[in-house]
C-alpha cells in the first residue's frame, strides 16, 4: 500500500483508465447523427408553414382536419384491435407449444424465430395469393360453383387489414410467451393435476400468473408496432383505411404538403413513446 502511494500507483482494487463517460460518447454521437437529428429536423419542418416563418399554424390545419382524425381512430382501433386479437391467439398457440406434447413442437418453436425476420409485405402478399380476388379461395370457389366471381372480398377492407396484422404480430407475442413457460415448475402444474384440477383451472391459476409479465411485454411491443405499420396497410389496398403513417405518406408524397406530414409524424412519434412511456411505469409499480 505504502510502496503503491510513493511510487504513484493506483491502489489495490481501483483500475487506471478511461473515464466511463468517454466510452458512452461514440454511441450516444452516432445516436444523435442517426435518429434524433433527422427527428429534430422533422419537429422543426412541422413549426414552418408554406408561406415562412415560424407558427403553430400547420398544427391548426391538421387538428382541424376531418381526414386527420378519421385516421387518428382508425389507426388507434386497429391497432387494439390486433394487440387484443394477437394476445389471445398467442397465448393459445404458446401453451399448446409449451405444454401439449407433440411431434414437431420444437420445430416449431424454432420456426416462430424466423418468422420474427419476415417483412410484414411478405406475410401480405401470401394472404393475398390466398383471398385476393385472383387468390386461391376464389380460385376454387368460381371452379367448384361455376360462378363468375368468388366471395373473399375482405382484403380489402379494415378486416383484412387486421387479419393481416394479427398474423404477422403474433409471435411477437409468442416468443416471450414461450420463454416465461420454459420456467415454469411443472411440479406444480403437476400437483395441482393430481388434487384434481382440470386444464382450465390449472392455466388460469399456475400458468397465467407466471405468463402476465411476458404478455404485457409481447402486448405492448405489437401495440407500438402496429400503431407504425405502413407496408400492411399499403399491399393489402384497403380503400378507406388510412392510418396516421399512410397520412404522412400521403400528405408529403401525394400532396406535398411537408409541414403537415410532419406533424402528422410528429403526433404519431409522440402516442408511441407515450405508450412506452406509461408501459414502463406501470410495470415498474407492478415490480415486473
Amino acid at each position: 500500500m505504502a510502496a503503491s502511494a510513493t511510487l504513484g500507483l493506483p491502489a489495490p482494487g481501483k483500475r487506471a483508465g478511461v473515464p466511463a463517460w468517454v466510452w458512452a460518447l461514440p454511441p450516444v454521437a452516432l445516436l444523435g447523427l442517426v435518429f434524433l437529428y433527422p427527428l429534430a429536423l422533422v419537429v422543426r419542418q412541422s413549426f414552418r408553414p408554406g408561406t415562412g416563418g415560424t407558427s403553430v399554424q400547420p398544427y391548426a390545419d391538421v387538428f382541424a382536419s376531418e381526414a386527420f382524425r378519421e385516421a387518428l381512430w382508425t389507426t388507434v382501433w386497429l391497432a387494439a384491435g390486433s394487440t387484443a386479437g394477437c394476445l389471445v391467439l398467442g397465448f393459445v398457440l404458446a401453451l399448446v407449444i409449451a405444454f401439449v406434447p407433440f411431434p414437431g413442437a420444437r420445430a416449431v418453436s424454432r420456426f416462430i424465430d424466423v418468422f420474427l425476420s419476415f417483412p410484414s409485405f411478405l406475410i401480405t402478399l401470401a394472404l393475398l395469393f390466398i383471398y385476393g380476388s385472383a387468390g386461391m379461395a376464389n380460385g376454387l370457389w368460381t371452379d367448384v360453383t361455376g360462378a363468375a366471381e368468388g366471395p373473399f372480398r375482405f382484403l380489402t377492407t379494415p378486416w383484412g387489414v387486421l387479419l393481416a396484422e394479427i398474423t404477422y404480430f403474433t409471435p411477437f407475442v409468442m416468443r416471450p410467451l414461450l420463454a416465461a413457460f420454459s420456467q415454469v415448475d411443472t411440479a406444480q402444474i403437476e400437483a395441482a393435476s393430481s388434487l384434481g384440477a382440470r386444464a382450465p383451472r390449472i392455466v388460469r391459476q399456475v400458468v397465467l400468473p407466471e405468463a402476465l409479465p411476458a404478455l404485457a411485454a409481447g402486448g405492448s411491443l405489437v401495440l407500438v408496432l402496429c400503431l407504425n405499420e405502413f407496408g400492411i396497410v399499403l399491399f393489402t389496398g384497403a380503400k378507406g383505411v388510412t392510418t396516421l403513417p399512410m397520412l404522412v405518406y400521403g400528405k408529403a408524397i401525394l400532396e406535398s404538403d411537408y409541414p403537415g406530414a410532419c406533424v402528422v409524424a410528429v403526433v404519431n412519434v409522440l402516442i408511441s413513446v407515450g405508450l412506452y412511456g406509461l408501459y414502463r411505469v406501470v410495470s415498474r409499480r407492478a415490480g415486473a
